[in-house]
């Protein structure tokens, strides 16, 4: 934000051994990630991530990316990811029923309802059962993730240090459960129609199948990318409405006069316009990429200024999504930002919460409607307060993240 404030759309500087160039316009954004993609690569960042995520959908690069990208795009079809809300609604449900009045970590609580539902929607396999051991594992190894990043960050990963081990033990943690899951989809050797059954059994034009590696590289990237940043988004929309009961209040008038005392099906996420403004809004406040890094591959010239190649290129939804020219009072929370004609007079990129251009998030259809039909369902029944003793800071990681969790008390609803 600093940077941005004190020097314009385009800064420098230098971080490290690296070239830095924080590119804060919507033009920039339209530049780097759609017009002269081919000219750009991940940048430092998700290249070191590999360690963790492999050649998957969000570090692979050139052909493997296309291929892998043809390969997995079906599953996200539209048609395909409104058969998934029903399994969306039912897990949420059981969240819902679970949950009783007094203090919850609202962060941790999400964590465990998105994991289940990508684990049943995706895997077509119950790992709600885990998702305290593979939340807290998720959380040491982005905790740790900073380390690889620095410069040597290859060298520290290969020394026995305290942190390098706990990242491996989180990692093989994780490595753990999509093993298991591979194991028990060969073992049945039947085509159920869910993404790790399409990954054991892909082959793209050409004839070419996916080996072991690349089927556990895919299945971990969309394994924890599919439920880490939507539970961030729910997380943080909670504690917006926590702090504005006039939104809450219209988020409960809209549920209850959609749903009354049913619960949501996929086709009421089009008869939910509040809730997917307010939606909207957590997402601009507190989006869960809140940063989007990539390298040039050669010279590029932008917005009058040279960027030379190998430089890196930051384009921050964060930033972008509080410039004023764009959102008028950007720290306030309003949803009515998100209606006609207020949303159609703002640059196409100014707000990009899933990056942009042919590496736009492929579950961003499915996002949507799991943050749209858990929301819908679990407010219909409860309302959160944030407990008053704890000071909400973010921590930026690999995802945006309260800081501590969010710890919050339950009250049921009673209409």
């Amino acid at each position: 934000m600093g940077l941005a404030r004190d020097h314009g759309d385009l800064a420098f500087v230098r971080l490290g051994p690296f070239d830095v160039y924080a590119a804060n316009h919507p033009d920039h954004v339209k530049d780097v990630l759609v017009t002269n993609h081919r000219r750009f690569m991940k940048g430092q960042g998700l290249q070191e991530a590999k360690r963790l995520l492999g050649e998957g959908l969000l570090t692979s690069e050139g052909e493997v990316h296309r291929r892998q990208r043809r390969l997995i795009q079906p599953i996200f079809h539209h048609e395909r990811t409104h058969a998934y809300g029903s399994a969306m609604v039912e897990a949420s449900a059981r969240t819902r029923d679970r949950w009783r009045d007094g203090p919850v970590d609202m962060n941790r609580e999400m964590m465990r309802l998105t994991l289940t539902i990508v684990g049943r929607t995706l895997f077509d396999a119950d790992v709600e059962g885990e998702a305290a051991h593979v939340g807290d594992a998720l959380t040491t190894a982005m905790e740790l993730f900073d380390t690889l990043t620095i410069p040597f960050g290859g060298l520290l990963d290969r020394l026995p240090l305290p942190r390098t081990k706990r990242f491996k033990a989180a990692r093989e943690e994780l490595f753990g459960v999509i093993d298991r899951m591979i194991a028990e989809h060969r073992a049945r050797g039947s085509e159920r129609g869910d993404l790790l059954s399409m990954l054991l059994a892909a082959q793209d034009e050409d004839g070419g199948a996916m080996s072991d590696q690349q089927v556990r590289d895919e299945a971990m990237t969309i394994f924890l990318a599919g439920h880490e940043t939507t539970a961030q988004w729910l997380t943080w929309t909670w504690y917006l409405l926590s702090r504005n009961p006039a939104a809450e209040a219209r988020l409960h008038d809209e549920l209850d006069e959609v749903l009354g005392d049913r619960l949501p099906v996929t086709q009421d996420v089009e008869r939910l316009p509040y809730t997917g403004m307010l939606l909207s809004e957590a997402l601009r406040l507190y989006p869960p990429a809140y940063v989007v890094g990539r390298r040039a591959l050669e010279d590029h010239r932008m917005g009058g200024y040279l960027v030379p190649a190998g430089s890196l290129v930051l384009l921050s939804p964060w930033v972008s999504h509080h410039d004023p020219r764009w959102f008028p009072e950007p720290f306030r929370f309003e949803p009515g930002r998100w209606v006609e004609p207020e949303r159609s007079k703002r640059p196409r990129h100014s707000f990009f919460p899933f990056g942009a251009g042919p590496r736009v998030c492929i579950g961003e259809g499915f996002a949507w409607m799991e943050a749209t039909l858990a929301l819908a369902t679990l407010a219909s029944a409860w309302r959160a307060r944030l407990d008053p003793s704890h000071e909400v800071e973010i921590q930026p990681v690999i995802t945006l993240r309260p800081k501590g969790g969010m710890p919050m008390t339950l009250e049921r609803r009673r209409r």
